[in-house]
This record gives C-alpha cells, sequence and structure tokens, in this order.
C-alpha cells in the first residue's frame, strides 16, 4: 500500500511543503511515483519520516538527521534505544525543572523570602556544590568581585528576570542549531554577543577573549556540557564556536 502527500501529511502532523522540501534536500524520497509523476509513500517510507520526527523534536538538525538516519551500520533499533535514552533523559531534566519551579511558586504564594542559594533552585541543582570551586578559581579575580557586588543587590524578582534573560538567549540558540545554521551565520554570532552583553550587565565585565575562555569551558567541563545539552543537542559545541566566531568578528 502506498500514501498520497497529502495523506502523508495528516498522518504525521507536518505540510505539505515540509514533505516536498524533505524530497528535495534528499532526506526523504517518496519510494514510488504514481503515473502522472506524484509522490506516493510506502510503509518504509512513513517509517523513516517517523525517525526523521523523533530526532527533529530532539532538537537535531536536518543535515544531522540524514547523517544519522543514512549510516549503514545503525539500523531502526538502534536510532529507537537511542531516541529513547535522550527522550527519558530529557524528562528527567524537566520533571526536576517542574519541580523546582513547583516550589518557587508555593514559596511566592506564602510570602516566603528565599535564600540566595534557594533563588538558584529554579535550575534544579545544587548551587553549594559549586560555590567553593568558583571562589577558589577566581575568588580573586575583578571579575568574581564584581559579581558579588551586583549579586548582593538582587531581589527575587531580579534573579527571575535574569534567568528568563538568559534561558531566552539559550533557547534562541538552540533554535538557530535546529534550523541548521551554522555557529559563524550572522544570527548565531549575534546571539553570542547578546549572551556576553548579558553577562557583563547582570553579572561582571566580559571581554571577547573572557568570552571566549567560557566558551571552551563550557566544552571541556562536562557539568557545563550537560546543562546545555539538555537545551539541544549539541548546543555546548554551538555555543562554544558561534562565541569564538563573535570574538573572531570583533577582533
Amino acid at each position: 500500500m502506498s500514501y498520497s502527500v497529502g495523506q502523508v501529511a495528516g498522518f504525521a502532523g507536518v505540510t505539505v511543503r515540509t514533505l516536498h522540501h524533505y524530497d528535495e534536500i534528499g532526506l526523504l524520497a517518496p519510494g514510488e511515483r504514481s503515473h502522472a509523476g506524484h509522490r506516493r509513500y510506502n510503509d518504509a517510507d512513513l517509517d523513516r519520516l517517523q525517525q526523521i520526527l523523533f530526532y527533529r523534536e530532539l532538537g537535531f538538525p536536518l543535515d544531522e538527521v540524514a547523517a544519522l538516519l543514512d549510516d549503514p551500520e545503525t539500523d531502526l533499533r538502534v536510532h529507537l534505544r537511542r531516541q529513547h535514552e535522550l527522550l527519558a533523559a530529557r524528562i528527567t531534566k524537566l520533571q526536576e525543572m517542574a519541580a523546582a519551579v513547583e516550589n518557587a511558586m508555593e514559596a511566592k504564594k506564602m510570602g516566603i523570602n528565599l535564600t540566595p542559594e534557594e533563588k538558584f533552585e529554579v535550575f534544579g541543582g545544587d548551587p553549594d556544590q559549586y560555590a567553593e570551586e568558583v571562589e577558589r578559581r577566581w575568588g580573586d579575580t575583578d571579575a568574581y568581585k564584581e559579581s558579588q557586588r551586583k549579586a548582593a543587590s538582587y531581589t527575587k524578582e531580579d534573579w527571575q528576570r535574569i534567568n528568563d534573560a538568559f534561558n531566552a538567549v539559550h533557547a534562541r540558540m538552540g533554535d538557530l542549531l535546529a534550523q541548521g545554521l551554522p555557529a559563524d551565520s550572522v544570527e548565531a554570532m549575534d546571539t553570542a554577543e547578546e549572551h556576553r552583553a548579558s553577562i557583563t550587565r547582570f553579572h561582571y565585565t566580559c571581554s571577547h577573549e573572557l568570552h571566549t575562555c567560557l566558551g571552551e569551558m563550557y566544552v571541556a567541563d562536562e557539568r557545563f556540557t550537560a546543562t546545555y545539552e539538555a537545551i539541544r543537542p549539541g548546543l555546548a559545541v554551538y555555543m562554544r564556536d558561534a562565541i569564538v566566531a563573535n570574538a573572531a568578528r570583533n577582533g
């Protein structure tokens, strides 16, 4: 049995235009054509489309999806197992975030003043586990002292506003990655510049040189890498590359 492009679009919840695009870039070529030359999709095509949509939902850009699906040494079961692992990790992270937000909402409703440590619980982690390390590594720097001065003056509302600002930048960078734009594109570099400017505005003066060091740390330190990977697979490296490209642009 085969299906028309309209039928498949209806099954999958995508547009006909999307299916045409997938065909044009070689990601999903229909297995059959009607006598009139119209696209016809068979069951194998539907299986491939399902895999494409799974990976797209997980944030993989189209070129990476194509490379994964066209790997001759990887079968459908391997793809499903990988996707299940990625989805399970994302579900766990979202559950932690939801619990943290619920705690913050309850505190707000009851008029409880959160401590400086509790203000960061929205990230689902333990802020104290890094505090000593941060002070040991950077405590003597002007950036650390400036950050401490600014942090001391922030209210709960300030911290939420700051978190929202950085979340928006990270989400935008993740969207650019998902769209397949290169890290040295104008859009990605502009977003990296916004990230640097936000650090300067809310925490400490962040030069392009220092920003580049931070970008390298996002990849080298598995704790930072995990944070970005939870937003979008591949985002840590993409973020680093966009930061480096932006620094070079402004060098």
